[in-house]
C-alpha cells in the first residue's frame, strides 16, 4: 500500500499510558518522499514529553517476518518506520495498574510512536527490506542490558496476534526464551529522591511518603550535599526527582565569619551541584525558599518580586533560588514561618507558657506560619498534579499575624493568659544584640497555588492540632 501523503501531524493517545502514536507528514512526488521525522518544537506543542534524545539507532531488516522483543528497556524511545512497513506489539511492563496492557498498530513511514521507560516494544516486519529508526534518550551501554525487562512473544496473557504467525517468523533464541507475563518482574519507576531528611520539612516529608517504594529518603548520613563524590557515586537514572529538605537556616549565625560561609555552602554551593544533576540527568528539582528573599516592604509578596535580601541569610536563599530557576523542570516552593517536629518559635513559646514565664516578643513583624506537614503536601501535590514549573508560595492560610499574636495564641491554648505576652518592636527587641536585618512583612500571597487545587489549612487549626 502506498504511503499517504501530506497527512496533519497528530498525535493518538493508546491504551498504554504515556505510549503515544503519531501521524506524521510526508512530503512525496515522482522523485520519491520526503519528511520531518522528529521535530521537536512541534511535537512537544502537540503534548510530547520533551525526552532529550542523545543516541540514534537504524534497524535494517532483510526479510519480511522479521521478529524482534519484547524488550522493556531502561530509557524512552521515539520510533519511527524509514523504509517498508511493520507490526508494532507494545505491552507495559511497568510496577502499576496498567501492568500488561496491549497495544498493537501496523506502521508505515508515515507514523511514529513514543514508548516510556518500561514499556516493552516488540516489531514484525511486513515488507522485505524494512528499516526503522528510534531516538532514544540515554547512551545504550552492555550494562544497561542488565536493565532490561522482557516478556515472551507468545504469551497467552497479552494475546498478540502476530500478521506472521511466529512458527513462520525469524526469531533470536533468545527472544524465544524470555519469559511469560506471569514470571515477569514488573520495572520499578524512577524513584524521588529526598535530600535533607533529618530537619524539620524532611520529618515531614518521611512521615509523608512513609512505605512508599518510589520515594528514597536520605539525611545527611546517606547523601552528603557538601561533597562531590557523593554526587559522582550516585546513579542519577534512577531518579526522576530530587527534593531539596536541606537548608542552613541560622539567620544571626550566618551573619558571622563562619556562619557566612556555611549558609553560602549549603544554601547556595550544594544546590548548584543539585542543579548541575538535575539539568544534566534531565530531573525535576524540588527547591524550598523562604521570605527572607524579601526586604517586606510590600504588604503581600507574589511569586514575580524581584529579590531585595536585607542580611546573609537572604542572600544566600536568594542566591539559592537563582540557581534553580535555570532548571528547566523545576519546582521553587516559598515559605514563611516554619514550624514542624523540631525546636521552633511555637514550641518555645508553649515551654516558656508552661513554666509559667511572661515573655515579650515582637510585635511589627507580620506573616503566617508554615506548618511542614503542609509544605510537605503541597510538594506532593505539585508533583502529583503535573502543575506548571516554577515559583510558588506556601504558607498556612488565615489572617496575617504578628510574632506577638502567635505567642499570645499559643499561650492562651495552652491554659494561660494571653496577656502574658507582651508586644515589642523589631528595634527594641534586638537592641544591643548581634542580629540579623528581618523583614517586617513576611505574607506570601497563596492565588497561584491555590490556582493549581492546592489550598493550604486554616492557620489557626493546624496551631490547635499541632498543640494538641
Amino acid at each position: 500500500m502506498p504511503i499517504e501523503f501530506s497527512k496533519k501531524l497528530t498525535a493518538h493517545e493508546t491504551p498504554i499510558p504515556g505510549v503515544v502514536l503519531y501521524d506524521l507528514p510526508v512530503h512525496g512526488d515522482n522523485r520519491g518522499w520526503f519528511k520531518e521525522n522528529w521535530q521537536r518544537e512541534k511535537m512537544v506543542a502537540l503534548g510530547l514529553p520533551d525526552f532529550r534524545p542523545v543516541q540514534n539507532n537504524i534497524s535494517f531488516n532483510e526479510k519480511a517476518g522479521t521478529t524482534r522483543g519484547i524488550h522493556a528497556e531502561p530509557w524512552d524511545k521515539f520510533i519511527s518506520v524509514a523504509t517498508g512497513k511493520i507490526f508494532g506489539a507494545w505491552v507495559d511492563l511497568r510496577e502499576g495498574p496498567s501492568f500488561g496492557a496491549v497495544f498493537t498498530a501496523e506502521l508505515d513511514p508515515s507514523q511514529a510512536i513514543f514508548i516510556p521507560r518500561g514499556v516493552g516494544n516488540a516489531f514484525q516486519t511486513l515488507e522485505d527490506n524494512t528499516a526503522y529508526t528510534y531516538l532514544v534518550n540515554d547512551h545504550w551501554s552492555a550494562d544497561a542490558q542488565g536493565q532490561y525487562t522482557f516478556l515472551n512473544l507468545a504469551d497467552e496473557t497479552a494475546g498478540i496476534s502476530w500478521p506472521v504467525p511466529l512458527e513462520e517468523a525469524e526469531l533470536s533464541d533468545k527472544d524465544k526464551a524470555h519469559p511469560r507475563l506471569a514470571d515477569v518482574v514488573p520495572m520499578p519507576a524512577k524513584k524521588i529522591l529526598v535530600v535533607g531528611a533529618d530537619g524539620q520539612l524532611g520529618k515531614a516529608l518521611r512521615e509523608l511518603y512513609d512505605g512508599d517504594a518510589t520515594v528514597e529518603v536520605a539525611g545527611r548520613a546517606g547523601f552528603d550535599l557538601g561533597s562531590e563524590a557523593a554526587f559522582a557515586e550516585r546513579n542519577w537514572k534512577n531518579y526522576s526527582t530530587v527534593i531539596n529538605a536541606a537548608a542552613y537556616t541560622a539567620v544571626d549565625t550566618a551573619e558571622t565569619a563562619e556562619g557566612r560561609a556555611a549558609a553560602w555552602a549549603v544554601n547556595v554551593a550544594a544546590v548548584s551541584r543539585l542543579a548541575r544533576a538535575a539539568v544534566e540527568h534531565d530531573l525535576t528539582l524540588v527547591h524550598v525558599s523562604s521570605d527572607y528573599v524579601f526586604d517586606g516592604v510590600r504588604e503581600n509578596h507574589d511569586e514575580a518580586e524581584p529579590f531585595t535580601p536585607l542580611g546573609v541569610y537572604g542572600q544566600t536563599k536568594a542566591a539559592g533560588d537563582a540557581v534553580v530557576s535555570v532548571v528547566p523542570r523545576h519546582y521553587i516552593v516559598r515559605t514563611s514561618w516554619v514550624i514542624g517536629e523540631g525546636n521552633n518559635f511555637v514550641r518555645t513559646m508553649a515551654s516558656l507558657a508552661g513554666r509559667g514565664i511572661e515573655p515579650s516578643v515582637v510585635n511589627d513583624q507580620i506573616g503566617r506560619l508554615s506548618f511542614t506537614a503542609d509544605i510537605a503536601a503541597g510538594i506532593q501535590h505539585l508533583l502529583a498534579s503535573g502543575a506548571a514549573y516554577g515559583t510558588y508560595n506556601l504558607s498556612n492560610d488565615g489572617e496575617p499575624q504578628s510574632w506577638a499574636d502567635i505567642a499570645a495564641d499559643v499561650y492562651e491554648l495552652s491554659g494561660q493568659p494571653r496577656t502574658a505576652v507582651t508586644g515589642v518592636s523589631t528595634e527594641e527587641y534586638f537592641k544591643g544584640k548581634n542580629a540579623a536585618p528581618r523583614p517586617l512583612n513576611s505574607m506570601l500571597d497563596l492565588a497561584k497555588i491555590q490556582s493549581t487545587g492546592f489550598h493550604p489549612a486554616n492557620v489557626a487549626s493546624r496551631l490547635k492540632e499541632y498543640l494538641s
